[in-house]
């Protein structure tokens, strides 16, 4: 799993969409595959609404009891596609802006989450202008302690174990035995939880039990001058207006159900790519993944300019004529 940056040149927009997400089935089981590699898996909104459409399809067959999802390559997905995004923005031509709630977190609502000894997870959006999105808010502010701030202002990177010690991943194991879980997951024919986590226990190393031991060793290996500074250091590389923008989102998300942090941080993104407020979205990914000179002009420079109404404005209502996002809620219960 990996949620990041990446930069690609345009004609990889024109790949045949029909091959950017795969499906395998077997038994009971469909499994559907991010197939964009040179792009780090990074989803565009075809690939979102073909995901929509199989997953329908697969909640409506009963003979399809669970779900498998991965991505092509080295990494799982890389979230949504910024360059792409960036250069639309720039273009002034017609801006449609789709948001999904599974571009980025689109693995964390799963029963089950693999991480392995090759996994990354980082949530980089401060350091582009731009806040995390796709119900970050309340995924982060549910992290033991306040690693959810943590990780949402540095854009800290962290690994499989990590993963399973603050609770984003089920379950650990070597990335060598990925193939045989897979195989294991092909003979299963039914949807029982307990018997696919009987099955997949078979090869892993760690669990969600073992997330307290990790936590509380993994916070002890933080505590240090040198970790203290180098936090601090990529402090000051982020967006100033990001860094607040980003803190209240995550605070606000721990009294919010899923449903409404989703509506929330739709209407703070499309404040962030409007330039209306400030041009840190186009400006980090100029200088991060565009240009790579890795030197932003942020507006304002420094946190102590940030002004209470700028960050208002983010989470402020839209304008009547831009609709609020709008969710199936009639179709099942809030996630809380």
């Amino acid at each position: 799993m990996q949620r990041g940056l990446c930069s690609l040149p345009d004609h990889a927009l024109n790949d045949d969409l029909d091959h950017q997400v795969l499906v395998e089935g077997k038994a009971w089981s469909r499994t559907a595959i991010l197939n964009r590699p040179s792009a780090l898996n990074a989803l565009t909104t075809a690939m979102g609404a073909r995901l929509q459409k199989l997953y329908k399809s697969w909640e409506d067959n009963p003979d399809i009891g669970f779900i498998v999802m991965k991505g092509s390559g080295k990494a799982f997905c890389a979230g949504g596609d910024v360059v792409y995004l960036y250069h639309m923005i720039n273009k002034g031509g017609y801006l449609e802006w789709h948001y999904h709630g599974w571009w980025c977190w689109v693995s964390i609502p799963g029963t089950f989450r693999i991480a392995t000894d090759k996994t990354v997870f980082a949530t980089p959006e401060t350091l582009i202008g731009f806040h995390p999105d796709a119900g970050a808010s309340f995924y982060l502010s549910h992290l033991p302690g306040h690693l959810g701030e943590f990780v949402a202002l540095t854009g800290e990177r962290l690994n499989g174990l990590d993963m399973i010690a603050s609770g984003l991943a089920t379950h650990y194991l070597h990335s060598s035995r990925l193939p045989l879980i897979e195989e294991e997951l092909g003979k299963i024919v039914t949807d029982d939880p307990s018997v696919i986590e009987a099955s997949l226990d078979k090869y892993l190393n760690l669990s969600i039990q073992m997330r307290q031991v990790c936590f509380i060793g993994m916070e002890a290996g933080r505590t240090n001058d040198a970790w203290c500074t180098s936090t601090l250091k990529r402090l000051k590389e982020v967006s100033p207006l990001s860094l607040k923008v980003a803190l209240r989102s995550i605070r606000e998300g721990r009294f919010q159900t899923l449903d409404q942090c989703l509506v929330r941080e739709y209407r703070m993104s499309l404040q962030g790519i409007t330039k209306q407020v400030s041009n840190d979205f186009c400006e980090g990914v100029r200088a991060r993944v565009v240009e790579k000179d890795f030197a932003p002009k942020w507006d304002p420079p420094s946190v102590e300019k940030v002004s209470s109404d700028m960050v208002d404005q983010y989470f402020s209502p839209l304008s009547e004529f831009e609709p609020d996002l709008e969710l199936p809620t009639e179709l099942r219960e809030a996630f809380t």
